[in-house]
């Protein structure tokens, strides 16, 4: 059973100054898994930002700009690459603020504040990283469907729209799935707490 279930236990129907005691436990505990488990989603934000990046040194990059330049999204993928790198480093920078805020926090409502920040932190990484290979991969269709105009007909419009539509969702299901694995099992673990500490709240 988790020590923190125990200390629930033990701080019911106990007298005044020993509740008062196993309540900070509690709330002790409480602190302590959450920054823990924040500061895991800082860890594995970074470890995913530089396994992601060195895939670069296994594929063929040459042949991906010849097919970016052969499409006319050079420039499409140089800036939005810039853009997207700033953005990534923003939110490692805000997971390992939102870390040393919750090691520094001192009461159960403000805990309770950097535990919801920090869940809208992650949505948003997340979301911010299938938003944006939904954009690349809807230009890139687009883009494909441009360049070759000429050569295609109605039928063959819509079977790449259908094809790219299909690869899209298999690659964003993906993605959903390898986030839930990275952070859905944390972010759990963090709502968890956060229902304690509320609890704390209520009946301190």
């Amino acid at each position: 059973m988790d020590l923190l279930d125990n200390y629930k236990k033990a701080w019911k129907n106990q007298p005044e100054q020993a509740s008062k005691r196993s309540t900070i436990e509690i709330y002790k505990l409480a602190h302590s898994r959450s920054a823990s488990i924040v500061k895991w989603i800082f860890i594995i934000g970074i470890l995913e930002f530089v396994i992601l990046n060195s895939l670069y040194f296994f594929i063929d990059m040459d042949e991906a700009y010849a097919e970016y330049e052969k499409l006319g999204l050079m420039n499409f993928i140089f800036y939005s690459q810039i853009v997207a790198y700033i953005i990534l480093f923003y939110f490692l920078v805000i997971f390992y603020l939102n870390y040393k805020r919750i090691s520094t926090t001192d009461s159960t409502n403000n805990l309770m504040k950097k535990i919801i920040k920090t869940r809208k932190t992650v949505r948003n990484y997340v979301l911010f990283n299938l938003g944006y290979m939904l954009l690349v991969m809807v230009v890139a269709t687009n883009a494909s469907i441009q360049t070759n105009l000429e050569d295609l007909n109605n039928k063959k419009i819509l079977f790449i729209v259908f094809a790219s539509l299909i690869a899209t969702l298999l690659i964003l299901g993906i993605l959903c799935l390898f986030y839930q694995l990275l952070y859905g099992f944390l972010l759990k673990k963090l709502n968890t707490n956060y229902k304690e500490l509320a609890k704390l709240d209520t009946n301190s």
